[in-house]
């Protein structure tokens, strides 16, 4: 992963997930009720597009999130973008009963 020096800030009185890149800020907003996330709107500085670090900041976000036996809720379009590329994190989300 890019920027894995770089260490995420949780900034709870502001509820975001903060990555500081190259002077710039790259934040995620959140709200947390209990052990779940939701996880509201990410955004990258216009200087830092394309450089992955969208990418990284959500990575290093839910990496934080299962580190702390917390449960995904994505409600922001690019943190749904990022969970079809990379299924693997779906392993986070609330399971849906089944029914049989």
């Amino acid at each position: 992963m890019k920027y894995e020096n770089l260490e995420l800030i949780n900034n709870q009185p502001v509820h975001k997930f903060e990555l500081f890149v190259d002077g710039y800020r790259a934040f995620i907003d959140y709200k947390q009720k209990g052990n779940k996330v939701y996880l509201i709107h990410t955004e990258v500085h216009v200087a830092l597009k394309g450089k992955g670090v969208a990418e990284a900041i959500v990575e290093k976000t839910l990496n934080y999130l299962e580190a702390n036996h917390l449960i995904l809720v994505p409600l922001c379009s690019y943190v749904q973008l990022f969970l079809k590329r990379h299924p693997e994190w779906n392993r986070l989300l609330i399971e849906q009963p089944t029914t049989d």
